[in-house]
């Protein structure tokens, strides 16, 4: 379900928003929620071509699994 929220941002990033809803068609609600899930993606998972070199990476993938046997072991330690 959708939710309402109220957001203040200066007039100069108002236009801002407003000039790119236009050039992408869009409301300026659903161009904000765009651009913020575009950004929130980019900030918290890899993108394709870091997914494929991890994935292609068969000593990184053993290790993560060793790591993640420790972690489930309670084994190991943390390195600050």
């Amino acid at each position: 379900m959708s939710k309402t929220i109220t957001l203040r941002i200066s007039e100069d990033h108002y236009e801002a928003f407003k000039k790119y809803a236009r050039t992408e068609n869009r409301k300026i609600s659903n161009a904000i929620e765009t651009l913020a899930m575009k950004e929130l993606e980019n900030t918290l998972f890899t993108d394709s071509f870091e997914t494929e070199g991890i994935l292609s990476d068969e000593n990184l993938l053993e290790r993560i699994k060793a790591g993640t046997n420790q972690a489930k072991g309670k084994k190991g330690r943390f390195v600050e």
